[in-house]
């Protein structure tokens, strides 16, 4: 049971930082670029409002990708998805910010699943 919990963690590390990589290279393959309005900043999601390239508006419900150090009504540029506008981030930032989180949820889920591990042997002697 210990090793399944840990192996879930492990596994949810490696998705913090493979599902940021496929969201940018999806917007890579078809990207547009377009000024927005930060609408809110919430605690699960920073809210943006913008204007794609065909003049349609857009405030993507699941909210902005690496929002980190931004203010409501500030204006920042975005990159996002042609065919799905939904998919937006902060021009400039890449997959690589989940990288330092992603490691310190491996680094605590390891150091939890150690002194569990040590915790269960000492038990059973």
């Amino acid at each position: 049971m210990l090793l399944a919990v840990y192996a879930v963690a492990l596994l949810g590390a490696f998705a913090m930082v493979a599902g940021p990589f496929m969201n940018d290279r999806s917007i890579a393959v078809e990207p547009g670029r377009a000024l927005a309005t930060v609408t809110n900043v919430g605690w699960l999601r920073t809210s943006v409002d913008f204007q794609d390239s065909q003049g349609l508006y857009h405030s993507p419900p699941t909210g902005l990708i690496y929002p980190t150090g931004l203010g409501e009504g500030q204006k920042v540029w975005v990159t996002y998805k042609l065919s799905n506008p939904d998919l937006v981030k902060v021009e400039g930032r890449e997959w690589t910010l989940s990288i330092i989180p992603a490691l310190s949820v491996a680094v605590v889920a390891s150091l939890i699943f150690g002194l569990a591990w040590r915790g269960t042997s000492l038990k059973k002697n």
